[in-house]
């Protein structure tokens, strides 16, 4: 009996120093950390987007967290530098990623600031990145025979067109192409040092 109860405040005293040391210390590290200077918060469309990214599970195959030169060739691959703190201040829940069956996504405002292949890399991934194992959002479009006025035209590859028809995006792949062009961090992280003339 004296043993179980010494194993078990054993086991007790580990776990109370795990979480202190794996939850309860980061989080006061970081819970205030202030947004960068060129962090700009989320617009409604891009938070709209945000959903949509979430909704669809974007977050099991794409991470937003490249990491240092030291640790991944993250920056060699041209995903930019690695994120802090500060670059998160308006995401709440963080949708970091643990998985990269796809790659990082959080520069991809930068690498590809482009709406039309965006939307059309939703619509057919493999049109635009052969190979791509990415599934196609074929309910975020809309294929017309013709396009009314203010309909977003998706602009395809000649063999990912559907015969006859236009393919229209629909408000939810616009708003998701909006969150994902926002995920833009070049900004330096620490400012500039002010020169003295």
């Amino acid at each position: 009996m004296n043993s179980e109860i010494r194993l078990l405040s054993g086991a007790m005293v580990m776990l109370a120093l795990a979480t202190s040391a794996l939850v309860v210390l980061p989080y006061l590290e970081v819970h205030d950390a202030p947004p960068l200077p060129g962090l700009k918060p989320y617009g409604s469309a891009e938070l709209r987007g945000r959903a949509v990214y979430i909704a669809n599970g974007c977050v099991y195959c794409h991470s937003q967290q490249p990491r240092a030169k030291a640790f991944a060739p993250d920056f060699a691959r041209g995903w930019g530098r690695a994120t802090v703190a500060g670059d998160y201040a308006y995401d709440q829940p963080q949708l970091l990623g643990t998985m990269r069956t796809g790659p990082d996504l959080m520069n991809i405002g930068v690498r590809q600031p482009s709406e039309q292949w965006h939307l059309g890399h939703l619509y057919q991934p493999r049109a635009f990145v052969p190979g791509s194992i990415m599934p196609s959002y074929p309910f975020l479009f809309e294929a017309k025979a013709q396009a009314e006025k203010g309909d977003v035209i998706v602009n395809l590859p000649a063999l990912a067109a559907p015969a006859g028809r236009v393919v229209v995006a629909r408000p939810e792949a616009v708003d998701l192409v909006r969150y994902l062009q926002s995920l833009d961090r070049s900004y330096p992280v620490l400012a500039a040092p002010a020169t003295t003339p």
